[in-house]
């Protein structure tokens, strides 16, 4: 008898899976692709749309076809800040632009000044002003860069969308693709900003990202869900534990600290220190704030490497020593610090950096993450609300493995009780939870792998 799977297609920009969960949600198969970048008609790099298209259909046909598994339903989550353009028969227009192309300034600039300046409508849509990144301006720069390809546009669909219509041939949107730093959402009235309809742009009206299109593929009945943005699915199932409100923060590269239960608007502060808003499934603004540990870490772990001559992974042999931060603390009191510039919102290294202060290897790392550990803290301090009722912290990624870092954030929050959590795919495993809902009303609780960390 063929085992029935829930199938997620997980496209990342470096990484593309295909994972497939069983009705308890475990994972039963993962398989990962690498689709090589193109470049698009000016030159720069991109996704090669194509080939990641060609990736889903064949997958699905396999899976519809598998003498092993029953395929009973399809999900998708994307990478956001992309979007799709549709001609008047539904066929995708030019390629996907890479979110990471450099636009003149000028375009954006006088959409600010019509809507109360850039503060004004950076809060009120809960976007930081990063050009391509709100993809809202991407839309306003290929009408007014390349007005011969917009005029030729009918359907706009961001790639979580697009995904699903290649499947379905329905024209969507919902609000985690729409609420993400898109330029496109009033978070203050919940709805579209109203320029959009001033720049004559008609988007779809958002639905729930629970709604699905029962869909005949190869003369078999599949739910075929309409897809939903990486960030918001990541935190999908955590919102499944009962455990009382939450923030997690998400470790690695870059560590994304994210609040579902703020529900103060965005101000032009937060906003000036890289906070911005996510729309959870639920579509509550998520207010979260970000920086980037991993490559900070990883610079400042080479200095140290550089200057006692140790190896890449010596860092590892590291312990909190409570003596030796102690003694830290009263050398760099005050503002004062060793790697990072002082001062509140300061997230560079110093110009200069003396490491003879340091007697040893374990006396520089430790400050190095006091350090970083502090600036964790003030990131996560601009998205908890003024009436603070957040009893856990989850910690996934990487840095759920520092001991050193873990000591030191739960001494900073001794209020809190910090979890780490080894779940794995979230993201794909948020997105099966989604479309779950329309193969039954009982949802499984997933398995967070949660382990309380106690100072």
């Amino acid at each position: 008898m063929k085992e029935k799977v829930i199938a997620i297609f997980d496209v990342g920009k470096t990484n593309k899976k295909l994972l497939l969960f069983d009705y308890r949600l475990n994972l039963v198969m993962e398989q990962e692709t690498r689709v090589a970048e193109i470049v698009d008609d000016d030159g720069f790099e991109c996704d090669d749309i194509e080939k990641v298209e060609k990736w889903i259909r064949e997958s699905i046909l396999k899976l519809v076809h598998s003498e092993k598994y029953e395929l009973t339903a399809i999900n998708f989550a994307t990478y956001g800040a992309t979007i799709v353009y549709l001609d008047a028969q539904g066929k995708r227009i030019g390629p996907v632009y890479n979110y990471l192309r450099p636009i003149d300034e000028k375009i954006p600039e006088r959409l600010y000044r019509r809507y109360g300046g850039q503060d004004e409508f950076c809060r009120r849509t809960a976007s930081p002003a990063l050009g391509m990144l709100n993809s809202g301006i991407q839309i306003l720069w290929l009408k007014t860069e390349k007005p011969e390809v917009y005029d030729k546009v009918r359907y706009i669909l961001h790639l979580p969308q697009y995904l699903s219509y290649l499947v379905t041939g329905k024209i969507c949107s919902e609000h985690t693709s729409i609420g993400c730093h898109t330029g496109l959402w009033d978070f203050d009235n919940m709805k579209y900003h109203p320029w959009l309809s001033d720049y004559g742009l008609d988007l779809p009206e958002p639905v729930p990202v629970t709604t699905y299109t029962e869909t005949e593929i190869e003369g078999k009945k599949i739910n075929v869900g309409i897809g939903i943005h990486d960030s918001s699915s990541s935190l999908a199932p955590y919102f499944s534990d009962d455990g009382g409100q939450f923030l997690l923060i998400s470790t690695g590269t870059w560590c994304i600290n994210m609040n579902p239960f703020n529900n103060e608007k965005l101000t032009v502060e937060q906003l000036d220190n890289d906070c911005l808003c996510y729309m959870s499934i639920t579509r509550q603004p998520v207010k979260s704030s970000r920086l980037f540990l991993g490559n900070m870490h990883d610079n400042g772990v080479r200095m140290l490497n550089e200057h006692f001559r140790t190896t890449e992974d010596f860092y590892k042999s590291a312990e909190y020593d409570p003596d030796l931060i102690r003694m830290l603390k009263n050398r760099y009191h005050g503002d004062r610090r060793a790697f990072f510039q002082s001062g509140p919102g300061s997230r560079e290294f110093k110009e200069t950096i003396d490491l003879f202060d340091f007697k040893s290897f374990d006396e520089g790392y430790l400050q190095l993450m006091s350090e970083l550990a502090d600036l964790v803290q003030e990131a996560i301090k601009l998205i908890l609300p003024e009436k603070d009722d957040i009893s856990n912290f989850y910690i996934t990624g990487g840095f759920a493995k520092n001991k050193i870092f873990l000591k030191l954030l739960a001494k900073a929050f001794s209020s809190k009780k910090v979890y780490t959590s080894t779940i794995s795919n979230s993201t794909a495993l948020g997105a099966a939870l989604v479309i779950y809902k329309s193969l039954s009303e009982k949802v499984p609780e997933p398995n967070l792998g949660l382990t309380e960390y106690k100072v």
